[in-house]
């Protein structure tokens, strides 16, 4: 048990001095402190401070004015300015960068207002599509005006149709329940699938870089090679506990700031402000298996190469599952309750990720969630037992070795020792 924490303990700290992880925190903290403050990022490049300048003429006389106050209910950050001159140079002036468009109103042959937008690039829709928007409601009233609609008539024209979404299962969730799950389980699957990513390829790494440098010769003649490999299993799964905790607690900690004058703090602007407790539990009890599943599967699949150049394509087909099981996520956000989610998720390799949407989106019984959860602890312990015995002669494998039919000669050396 001393030697065991000795390796987990040296794997942790070495890991955690080198530079490539102070590096890679880093660049992550940056990434979520400039995501974070986007919107004072944008506000201190922008010449305009936020806002955007559309030039308009106007040549009924009569539309700019509703509909200046139209996009200022939809869009405050767009700026409608009247522009005094002919069209050629309000052209030139967008041209120059003055305004970001122009718009040309007039009236059709029905008295209703039409528009052209003019800008240099028609690509950023968000101005036109919210231009069009306000237009298109000036055009309404001024139709309903025509017909001699009331203002009664026109807001019961406008008064959304009523459409009530009730589920009849037995403690079923509601919509704003569902609301909080997706937007908590879509952020759990990317913590889930990232950290697998990385982590599992960084052990992989580690017995690579051992087994190159024949350091591997050295350590299984004083620690058995099982010892090695759960050791480092858990010395990176310490480290990615704490790279998470870093970003994850400057990340709260930055939204936090920015968000002090929302009302309902950091948790209810996002929709997790009544996350059950137990949705929680289980998103750190699937976070942990997954990463024991996928870790245990790298340990051994690293073992089997001796150069750090083959790491990759040995673990090629793994990094496949776990993009499969991303995938398939992705699409259960929409559809959770689908046959084809409901199946994957018993799926070993996919069921960190699938089940825990299931558990998260609906109200599933509690032994489908035991039964994943013990599906998974089922399968890695048959990985670890498997790995164990592929790892403890794959460690011994030198020269080319990048194929899968490695492992039989991996298992053969193990059984000769």
């Amino acid at each position: 048990m001393n030697r065991f924490l000795i390796i987990l303990g040296h794997t942790y700290l070495t890991k955690i001095k080198t530079k490539s992880f102070i590096i890679t925190t880093i660049i992550t903290l940056v990434l979520v402190l400039g995501l974070t403050n986007i919107n004072k990022i944008i506000e201190t490049f922008d010449k305009n401070g936020g806002k955007e300048k559309v030039a308009v003429i106007d040549d009924t006389g009569q539309l700019y004015e509703p509909l200046k106050k139209q996009v200022e209910t939809i869009n405050k950050e767009i700026k409608l300015s009247l522009y005094d001159g002919n069209e050629t140079s309000a052209e030139k002036a967008v041209e120059s960068g003055k305004y970001k468009g122009l718009i040309h109103l007039q009236f059709n042959q029905e008295k209703l207002p039409e528009a052209t937008y003019k800008a240099m690039s028609i690509a950023d829709s968000g101005i036109y599509s919210d231009v069009q928007t306000s237009l298109q409601q000036l055009k309404t009233m001024l139709a309903a005006s025509q017909i001699n609609l009331t203002p009664v008539q026109l807001q019961k024209l406008y008064e959304p149709v009523s459409f009530k979404k009730v589920a009849l299962e037995k403690n079923a969730k509601t919509e704003e329940q569902l609301n909080q799950a997706r937007g908590l389980v879509y952020v759990l699957l990317f913590v889930i699938y990232f950290a697998v990513v990385m982590y599992a390829n960084m052990i992989a790494m580690e017995v690579a870089t051992e087994k190159s440098s024949r350091v591997m010769e050295i350590l299984i003649s004083s620690v058995s090679p099982i010892t090695q490999m759960f050791a480092k299993i858990l010395g990176i799964g310490c480290l990615s506990l704490t790279q998470l905790a870093i970003i994850l607690s400057v990340g709260y900690g930055s939204f936090k700031h920015n968000m002090n004058s929302l009302k309902g703090g950091f948790f209810d602007t996002f929709g997790f402000g009544n996350i059950p407790v137990e949705t929680i539990l289980f998103a750190i009890i699937f976070f942990i298996l997954g990463y024991f599943l996928y870790a245990t599967l790298a340990a051994f699949l690293g073992s089997l190469v001796s150069r750090i150049e083959d790491v990759q394509q040995m673990i090629t087909p793994m990094t496949m599952l776990i993009v499969a099981g991303f995938m398939i996520a992705m699409f259960g956000l929409n559809k959770p309750d689908s046959s084809f989610i409901t199946i994957t998720s018993y799926i070993p390799f996919f069921t960190p990720m699938i089940m825990f949407l299931r558990v998260g989106m609906l109200d599933i019984p509690f032994w489908e969630t035991l039964l994943g959860i013990g599906i998974l602890i089922t399968t890695i312990i048959i990985l670890a037992v498997f790995g164990a015995r592929v790892y403890k002669g794959g460690v011994l494998m030198y020269g080319k070795s990048n194929s899968y039919k490695d492992i039989k000669k991996a298992l053969q050396l193990t059984k000769n020792r």
